[in-house]
Order: structure tokens, then C-alpha cells, then sequence
């Protein structure tokens, strides 16, 4: 259940990033550069936390901070990719028991709406696959900056989280506590314009 938990935290994670139209800049996801990341936090029992993320996903955003209303996005998670930095339990979490990540080694998010509520601050909303079931979540996300780097390109970054309900996504916590019914998802993203 803790790597279904993941597995949506790191799908919902790529929702947060404020997405623009056909006029809007484009930006690739700096995930090779190490200058994004999809993570997430689920309750141990109670009594502590697991802290995973998933090392591998690509994507790309449209944003314009003159219409942001118009941004958009388009995620792509391998779920493979989890670690909780636990090699057995990265393996009983990407088992059946939990993301099943043989049978769904992909988890997508793509926008379908985003709304400001201030300055460089608003609600991303669009659709969520993942373990095979699609839900529309809602991610608050935030501008973190944008602007020209040393090498000559421009970039923007954004960061977001949200909470997910893994049966939702059919992922059964039924055996354990409650409070592991829900796991938060963080992400951040820089992107480079293309």
C-alpha cells in the first residue's frame, strides 16, 4: 500500500506545474539536470514517516505569466523509478500488494484547468492514471522564479503539493491504520524553455 501510495504522490506531484496555451513559452522539465523531482510522504503506522520519490519522469509546460490562466502541463511518471531508499520495501511497495508496477509501470498526469489566487500562486486541477484508474486531483502550486541562466537559456520554476486518498486509485490500505489512507505528494519543477 505505501508504494501505491508513492506511486500516486509522484503521478500527482507532476500536476502542479501551471501550464499555457499555443502562445505560451514551452519549458522541458529539468529532470536530467537533477532540477526537478516528484516526492512523497506517507505515515509509518503512525509513528513515523516514509519519504520516497521516483527518480525517473519526463514532461514538459506552457506558461505565460500574462494569461496563466491558459498554462498547461503534461507529466510522465515511471513507477519503477520509486525509491524510499529501501531496497525491500521499494520492492514489496512496486509488488502487487501495492503500485503493482508490472502490470502499470506508468503513471500520467496531464491539466485540465488551472485558476490564480494571487500572485504567482494558484490551483492546478487535471487528470491523474494511475495503478489504472484515472482521477481528477486538485494541486496548489506556487511560482518559485523565473529568469535567464548563466548559460544563455531561460528558465521557470514552480513548486506544488497535494494530498492523494490511495483508494482512490485502488490501492487497498484497508489493513493498516488510517492514518496511512492518505499520502502527500510534493513536487518541483524547473523547466527550460524551448
Amino acid at each position: 500500500m505505501f508504494k501505491k501510495t508513492v506511486m500516486s504522490a509522484a503521478i500527482a506531484a507532476a500536476a502542479l506545474v501551471p501550464l499555457a496555451q499555443a502562445q505560451a513559452a514551452e519549458y522541458q522539465i529539468d529532470s536530467e539536470g537533477q532540477h526537478a523531482f516528484v516526492q512523497f510522504k506517507i505515515s509509518h503506522l503512525g509513528y513515523s514517516y516514509i519519504l520516497g520519490s521516483f527518480e525517473d519522469f519526463s514532461g514538459s509546460f506552457q506558461y505565460d505569466p500574462d494569461n496563466v490562466g491558459d498554462s498547461s502541463a503534461s507529466v510522465e511518471v515511471d513507477v519503477t523509478s520509486l525509491t524510499t531508499n529501501h531496497a525491500e520495501r521499494d520492492k514489496h511497495i512496486k509488488s502487487a500488494d501495492f503500485l503493482d508496477a508490472s502490470e502499470y509501470p506508468t503513471a500520467t498526469f496531464t491539466t485540465t484547468g488551472f485558476e490564480s489566487t494571487g500572485d504567482g500562486e494558484g490551483v492546478l486541477t487535471g487528470d491523474l492514471s494511475l495503478h489504472g484508474e484515472t482521477r481528477e486531483i486538485d494541486m496548489p502550486v506556487t511560482l518559485l522564479g523565473k529568469g535567464e541562466d548563466p548559460w544563455g537559456g531561460y528558465r521557470a520554476g514552480f513548486e506544488g503539493s497535494t494530498t492523494l486518498t490511495l483508494s482512490e486509485f485502488d490501492i487497498d490500505m484497508s489493513k493498516f491504520p488510517e492514518v496511512m489512507h492518505e499520502l502527500e505528494l510534493y513536487v518541483t519543477f524547473e523547466g527550460l524553455r524551448q
